[in-house]
């Protein structure tokens, strides 16, 4: 496949399930080799107000629910150093998107703390993060300008934001992006571009089964392929497909099948350029051996502390289970950083001088984490 080919060239119809996984799967071995990554992480949910209200989320809370809330520096802290005693080297921050924009709870939250943007007091609580602890902060902000992706960059390692999809339909009324300014697919676009230019590393993703059509998530890929060929800044695209969970608007919509979503991770697999890592989490499926066939060269965050606080009804799986279940399928489990060994063998140009610091003190000769959790055959 070269650079310029489109949806339009390859849209991988006419191929059975069968011939896809073993293409995608000869590409992944070719470049990532026998062993597939996870990254050990604690979860910190700054703040689970957001202006969005997309039909599929949970996590998300009104200013007026009583579980809605903003975390304190202290909180913070204590969880950040609570992951660090479990052996944790990421932590990573998930919040909602300007929520002060939309609420006036939300803004005197923030004022509570002497703040009048959410993306202020990020910026701080990484700072916090750094000056208190050894752990290498990833933001999950969401779409971001110019300048607050500047204002992050020194004291994150990595940044990441799901495109979710390219699909502007979806954003109609009925439609579960219906009035969520930062879900635009412009918004996403120009967010991905902004980090590349900035070289930030990047995580973005697929969020599958939400009402897009096939032709409208291989655009969504070949958006993030194009972004990544013209920066070079994207570490690792997430394919995740979509849970029903009690509460949310979409809660009778259909999940995405099994073979759905192979063909989904083979596909991706193929489109993307080699050296983008292509994950799937493994706390939305058991079929960890099916994953792999399908490509997936990674296993995203799993935490021994928190909970996933976005499908906070799937339990992360047990570490020793995910790398018994990827000996089955021929790989080795392996701990890596949030920032891939490939970017961290350019720190200088990715990241600022303390975090490239401390990334290279937890990472071993070929860019994994020191201290790998468990030993493996």
């Amino acid at each position: 496949m070269s650079d310029h080919d489109s949806p339009s060239d390859l849209h991988f119809q006419q191929e059975t399930t069968g011939e896809l996984l073993k293409r995608a799967s000869r590409i992944r071995r070719n470049h990532w080799g026998d062993f597939v990554t996870y990254s050990r992480k604690v979860f910190v949910p700054l703040t689970n107000m957001c202006r969005d209200t997309c039909g599929y989320c949970t996590f998300v809370k009104h200013p007026d629910d009583p579980s809605a809330q903003l975390m304190s520096p202290e909180q913070v802290l204590a969880l950040a150093k609570t992951g660090e005693g479990k052996g944790c080297k990421e932590l990573l921050f998930s919040l909602g998107e300007k929520p002060e924009l939309r609420y006036e709870k939300a803004k005197a939250a923030l004022r509570t703390y002497g703040y009048e943007t959410l993306v202020d007091y990020l910026s701080d609580m990484c700072r916090l993060v750094l000056d208190e602890t050894e752990l290498l902060p990833h933001v999950n902000a969401g779409s971001l300008t110019e300048d607050e992706l500047t204002k992050l960059r020194p004291v994150s390692a990595s940044m990441g934001m799901m495109l979710e999809t390219v699909s502007r339909r979806l954003t109609r009324k009925g439609m579960p992006h219906y009035a969520c300014p930062d879900k635009t697919p412009i918004q996403r676009l120009r967010t991905l571009d902004r980090a590349g230019r900035l070289k930030v590393p990047f995580t973005t993703g697929l969020l599958i089964g939400i009402g897009e059509t096939w032709e409208e998530r291989m655009e969504s890929l070949y958006a993030i392929r194009k972004s990544h060929m013209e920066h070079g800044h994207i570490q690792e695209v997430i394919i995740q497909n979509f849970q029903r969970k009690p509460g949310i608007a979409m809660e009778n919509h259909p999940e995405p099948s099994l073979d759905d979503m192979l063909r989904t991770l083979a596909a991706a697999r193929i489109i993307l350029p080699p050296d983008v890592s292509v994950q799937a989490p493994p706390n939305l499926s058991d079929r960890h051996i099916e994953y792999l066939s399908a490509g997936i060269n990674d296993w995203g965050g799993v935490s021994p502390v928190t909970i996933d606080f976005i499908n906070p009804q799937h339990e992360w799986p047990e570490i020793r289970q995910l790398a018994e279940n990827s000996e089955r399928a021929g790989y080795r489990l392996q701990e890596r950083l949030t920032v891939y060994p490939s970017y961290l063998q350019r720190s200088s140009e990715y990241m600022a001088p303390e975090i490239a610091a401390r990334a290279l003190a937890h990472s071993r000769s070929d860019g994994l984490a020191t201290d790998q959790e468990i030993e493996l055959c």
